[in-house]
């Protein structure tokens, strides 16, 4: 059983929704962020990562302006808090594909007790200055993003709010369509609530040290005595399985070990079955399918029998096997995390990309991977593993500053 409920957001009167929503801090260069500063007095960017901000070094320091630059944009009605709780029905349309879900306030409990469940390793250094930063900025900006099993109910809900007029209705300049739709209705509410009432779980797809943080602050308010709830719950996204989409996520190398394409080729031939493909793009087709491009050519590589086991849920995804056979054994390259000498590329992007990055002298191979299912996403949630550094690329990409969940009264 999974527990939502509605709240009272802090968010944008309508003609300012679609210049107050950016994109998360870390998608823009600096370049780009003096940009947005200089030339949009209403981009959040304001509140959460101004210029001044950038500058200091103490975090707390950060934190207070952050917190006081909210209040402001509170006072000038930037921010207007609405005057009954709500569930938030958001929906987002980029290259043709629509994702639509509901923002919600979750219990923060259903994430300590696992029935929120994750697929990545949090580092505890991230966990605490997250949680700092909630504890001094007493408000969520940007939803976590949760997978749950589709509902027929929900989904017969959503498609007839999305015949009414959204309360926000934008195009970003990264040409993504944006609406919202408050669902402040008794009935409907209580349908969603009890639509998540009959999940046995949530999966994590993007969000991991932000439902950490959450968690850890609400334990420490708890110490603290802090009265109220509100920092018992954290805002998310949900969105149903079928509605998100999950790309490759492809990897650049710098060869540095010395061996030339032939001996590589013979290295690669002991574990996986080679087909050329010349200057032909190669996308693969199905699991276990992976393609190589070295010195202006393709080739299709596929593992060989008993080069993995097929009943280790992490073991048999392409990304280990790219790590185990290739990377590690060949390059020498065992941390992704922290090897400089290997990117990686979102398939958003194309394999183009990868082509560029190549031809340009910049890496000397990339790797082309075939995207990971929700399946095995659940499969290494449910059995409580991790997957492999950069698996997944999920859209939707969410914004920040559109809807604002306050942690304190």
């Amino acid at each position: 059983m999974i527990t939502i409920r509605p709240f009272r957001a802090s968010r944008p009167p309508r003609d300012k929704a679609y210049l107050v929503a950016t994109r998360s801090y870390h998608s823009y260069t600096d370049e780009e962020l003096d940009d947005k500063l200089s030339n949009n007095p209403f981009t959040f960017m304001h509140v959460i990562n101004p210029s001044t901000v950038r500058k200091m070094v103490s975090s707390k320091e950060k934190f207070d302006l952050v917190k006081s630059a909210y209040l402001d944009w509170c006072e000038e009605g930037i921010f207007q808090k609405d005057k009954e709780a709500a569930y938030y029905l958001y929906s987002q349309v980029k290259d043709g594909n629509e994702y639509i879900g509901v923002i919600a306030a979750v219990s923060v409990n259903d994430y300590v007790e696992g029935r929120i469940k994750k697929h990545e390793n949090t580092l505890s250094v991230r966990e605490e200055m997250f949680t700092d930063y909630l504890e001094h900025t007493a408000f969520n900006a940007e939803p976590v993003l949760l997978v749950y099993q589709d509902s027929f109910k929900l989904n017969q809900l959503f498609a007839r709010y999305e015949e009414l007029r959204a309360e926000y209705e934008f195009t970003s300049t990264d040409k993504v369509y944006h609406r919202l739709w408050p669902i402040t209705e008794a009935n409907d509410c209580a349908v969603i609530t009890a639509a998540f009432k009959d999940q046995k779980a949530l999966y994590i797809a993007d969000g991991h040290h932000r439902s950490a943080s959450s968690a850890l602050l609400a334990n420490r308010l708890e110490e603290k005595g802090v009265e109220g709830d509100l920092h018992h719950y954290f805002m998310a996204f949900l969105i149903g399985e079928e509605q998100m989409k999950i790309y490759d996520f492809n990897r650049l190398v710098i060869n540095d070990s010395g061996k030339s394409k032939e001996q590589i080729l013979r290295e690669l031939n002991r574990v996986f079955h080679i087909e050329p493909k010349g200057n032909e793009t190669f996308h693969p087709q199905k699991l276990h399918e992976m393609g190589m491009y070295i010195q202006g050519e393709w080739f299709k590589l596929s593992p060989k029998m008993g080069s993995f086991d097929p009943s280790d849920a992490v073991g048999h995804l392409d990304a280990e096997i790219l790590s185990r056979n290739i990377l590690a054994p060949i390059f020498n390259i065992a941390d992704l995390k922290s090897d400089d000498r290997v990117d990686f590329v979102p398939g958003v992007h194309g394999l183009e990309k990868l082509e560029q990055a190549v031809d340009s002298g910049a890496y000397h191979l990339a790797f082309s991977l075939f995207p990971v299912s929700m399946e095995q996403i659940k499969e290494v949630s449910d059995k409580g593993k991790i997957m492999p550094p950069k698996s997944t690329y999920i859209e939707p990409k969410l914004r920040s500053g559109l809807v604002i969940y306050e942690l304190m009264e």
